[in-house]
């Protein structure tokens, strides 16, 4: 499968967890009473995510995205002479 770059060039702000997880002793779920944890914002540039955290006093850290090196496929790689591994269905 290829990925594309749909939906991938947002900068987005997630909170940091102010408390720990709880692991339920019955089901093994986790879960926190952490609100914020389940807030995402996304932003159309880094200056508008940085100028809002900035605005509301919250601490950040900006990680840029690291550069992709797409790996060409073709379906018919799949049958050609001299493939690394066995052709299996």
């Amino acid at each position: 499968m290829q990925s594309g770059m749909a939906k991938t060039r947002k900068w987005v702000l997630d909170y940091e967890p102010e408390e720990a997880r709880s692991i339920d002793p019955l089901m093994g779920y986790t879960s926190s009473g952490d609100m914020r944890s389940q807030v995402r914002l996304f932003f159309d540039s880094r200056e508008e995510a940085v100028a809002y955290a900035e605005k509301h006093n919250i601490p950040y850290d900006v990680y840029a995205p690291k550069p992709r090196r797409p790996k060409l496929k073709a379906y018919a790689d799949n049958f050609k002479f001299g493939r690394v591994g066995q052709w299996t269905h």
